[in-house]
């Protein structure tokens, strides 16, 4: 029996068949990510992005056709239950929707009375509104005249509403090593009161599964704009896989490669909760907050000691966020 079986095509047939065996054994045993319920991961300084019609204008009900759900937004007990929610899930920093900037550079207009309201409610929380836009179409970094604009509409939202912590800057895409990015941190840091906080949507290292480089920044250009920053809230998503493992193991290493490259700043990482089922760079299969949840934990394990500027998650995105969502966010990361 031996003999036969090193004769051919046995003694190529035993061997693969024994290897494929190890491989599917192997992968069965790979755990890339932790499933950790005891809180110590957090730090009760969670984020989160919020949807337009917080903040926003009439003019924007009217646009979208959403009229109807002005008084979603508007009511006071409305504002007054997100804002217990959040709390009860240790979340401090709310990221409301303020974009897309106009091609020339200004926000779109916000309710000024809304704005207030929002705030009277939020008086606890750090209120930065996310802004920026689609590049080479909102967003016209190139331009010096659309920066500016740009600029000093955000420096008006902030004296207009001084209690707004800041702003969040989000560009996309975003191409690794775009100078004109930096430069507009930079006119950004110059204007802007003092105090107020610059937090950036910002994108996760290079990865061998998704070799975009208008998704990803590379080590020198990450670390260039976390100089120029207080916060980064990073987009740990999009990466278009489709294997639970991998996902887990990809968020893993991007925790630890983000928390080297920060140079201070605060990080918060951004994890998925949304469910853009068929747009090809998102299958909520893999991409889910349970296994994200399971890789920034893995990867966290192995960052210990916690840097002091780690600070949490940032959950993307409230609006599509069910209660079997914020239960396994309550049970697999809140502090008890």
């Amino acid at each position: 029996m031996w003999r036969k079986l090193k004769q051919p095509p046995w003694r190529t047939v035993v061997p693969g068949f024994v290897l494929l065996v190890a491989i599917l054994v192997a992968y069965f045993l790979w755990s890339p990510g932790l499933d950790i319920r005891d809180g110590r991961h957090d730090r009760g300084r969670n984020g989160i992005w919020l949807q337009h019609g917080w903040l926003g204008a009439d003019e924007w009900f009217i646009r979208n056709a959403k009229t109807n759900r002005i008084v979603e937004f508007r009511d006071p007990a409305r504002i007054r239950a997100l804002a217990d929610k959040l709390r009860a899930h240790h979340v401090t920093d709310v990221f409301p929707h303020v974009s897309p900037a106009s091609a020339q550079g200004p926000l779109p207009p916000v309710d000024d009375a809304q704005v207030a309201r929002f705030l009277d409610v939020f008086d606890s929380f750090r209120v930065i509104p996310w802004t920026g836009g689609v590049n080479d179409n909102h967003v016209h970094l190139e331009s010096l005249r659309w920066r500016s604009n740009f600029v000093g509409s955000i420096r008006s939202l902030l004296d207009r509403h001084p209690r707004l912590a800041g702003i969040q800057i989000n560009v996309e895409p975003l191409r690794s090593g775009t100078t004109n990015f930096l430069d507009l941190l930079d006119e950004l840091r110059g204007a802007l009161p003092r105090g107020k906080i610059i937090s950036i949507a910002a994108y996760p290292p290079p990865t061998r599964w998704q070799p975009s480089p208008e998704v990803h920044w590379d080590e020198p250009f990450f670390r260039a704009v976390a100089r120029r920053c207080d916060q980064l809230a990073v987009m740990m998503y999009d990466t278009s896989l489709r294997n639970r493992k991998l996902y887990e193991q990809l968020m893993s290493k991007w925790t630890r490669e983000i928390l080297d490259w920060s140079e201070g700043a605060s990080v918060l990482l951004g994890l998925p909760t949304y469910d853009d089922a068929g747009v090809g760079y998102h299958h909520p299969s893999a991409e889910n907050l349970t296994n994200s949840l399971r890789g920034v934990h893995h990867g966290l394990t192995k960052r210990a000691p916690l840097p002091t500027n780690y600070c949490g998650v940032a959950l993307y995105c409230e609006w599509e966020m069910d209660e079997a969502e914020w239960g396994y966010f309550r049970s697999h990361f809140i502090k008890p």
